[in-house]
């Protein structure tokens, strides 16, 4: 063996050593009873552990603020660089289609999404593929180039569409025929709060 490695004047016990450090790292596979060696999976042990680790953290661009209130924060994508976050947190796998976006405002501060509310300074995970909201769900909507994140509800009865605040005080509704220049810029999933100091 150690002929055929290219160092036929290593000792057996030198080989023996580095042939353990390959089967601890998952690159061979020996079963000593069965004197049985083989090529283990192409992904060692060691590093399945830090790709599974890696896949649990996602990276999420943040693309600047949306109010929690009247439709009055400037929507042109704003990098504000990436949030880094726990898959199971966002309860997605893939960052694929997604962003995140930071609530300005009370208006919806009694909207939960999974036993957590929305309130001013945390950041909302929104899906964009979900650009056809279904009743209740919580949104961020863009009207006449600004973003604001409600309540949608579509009230087929009346031909129009209603963006509700969900709050503590008193916000007026915002009131839309299904023909204006509006565009649902995705479905808000998660909820990551803002520390509490």
């Amino acid at each position: 063996m150690a002929e055929e490695m290219g160092v036929p004047d290593a000792s057996p016990q030198k080989i023996k050593h580095h042939l353990m450090q390959l089967q601890k790292k998952g690159f061979l596979l020996i079963d000593r009873p069965k004197g049985i060696m083989e090529r283990g999976s192409h992904e060692p042990a060691w590093a399945k552990g830090l790709v599974d680790r890696a896949k649990k953290l996602l990276r999420i661009p943040i693309i600047g603020t949306a109010n929690c209130g009247p439709a009055a924060i400037f929507a042109e994508p704003n990098y504000q660089g990436f949030l880094r976050v726990s898959s199971k947190l966002a309860g997605v796998r893939s960052p694929d289609g997604i962003y995140a976006i930071k609530a300005d405002g009370s208006s919806m501060n009694r909207a939960n999404i999974d036993g957590r509310k929305i309130e001013d300074g945390d950041y909302v995970i929104v899906d964009s593929k979900i650009a056809e909201p279904k009743n209740n769900d919580i949104v961020v909507a863009i009207i006449d180039n600004n973003a604001t994140i409600k309540r949608f509800i579509k009230d087929d009865a009346n031909e129009q569409i209603v963006l509700m605040a969900d709050s503590s005080q008193d916000y007026s509704p915002i009131y839309l025929h299904p023909d204006d220049a509006f565009t649902i810029s995705g479905k808000v999933i998660c909820v990551v709060k803002r520390p509490k100091q």
